[in-house]
């Protein structure tokens, strides 16, 4: 399976980093992982509905740059459906066998993604209905994906 992980903005924080390069060593005998960081855009705190529009648009534009048209597309979006892990690896196992075996999942930036984006998507997830860090997410999305890659397999990690 080919996955790849389009998220808004750079991982600053070194123990975040840490982590992704952790799992990204265990995902590699279970998939070919690529990971493709577009700029966030540059916006004051308190925007108004237009200005927040117009960032969510421009993200939203450099986001779809990086998918390809016969990739399925899982947006994390708070307003998705909310999925075990099992329910993940089921997912993910069936888009497999259905030969949908390009699976791209986006993350947006603070301020969420574009309906662009989200019309885009396949399925729209939700891995809770808190608030994370975008930059924490893919640590988070990381996690759960080589979760559901030792659920598929029945290898012991999972629990």
């Amino acid at each position: 399976m080919q996955i790849q992980i389009v998220s808004v903005g750079k991982v600053k924080e070194k123990y975040i980093k840490l982590g992704i390069a952790e799992f990204e060593k265990r995902l590699r005998p279970y998939c070919k992982l690529t990971m493709d960081e577009v700029s966030d855009e540059q916006a004051p705190e308190q925007l108004s509905d237009k200005e927040l529009y117009q960032v969510k648009q421009k993200e939203g534009e450099r986001i779809l740059n990086k998918i390809k048209p016969n990739q399925y597309v899982v947006a994390l979006d708070i307003q998705g459906d909310n999925w075990s892990s099992e329910q993940l690896a089921s997912e993910m196992e069936k888009l497999s066998i259905h030969g949908r075996s390009q699976l791209s999942f986006v993350i947006g930036g603070s301020n969420g993604l574009s309906d662009d984006v989200l019309n885009r998507a396949d399925q729209k997830l939700s891995f809770s209905k808190m608030t994370f860090p975008h930059q924490l997410m893919k640590l988070i999305l990381m996690e759960q994906v080589y979760r559901a890659f030792k659920i598929q397999k029945n290898e012991p990690y999972h629990k």
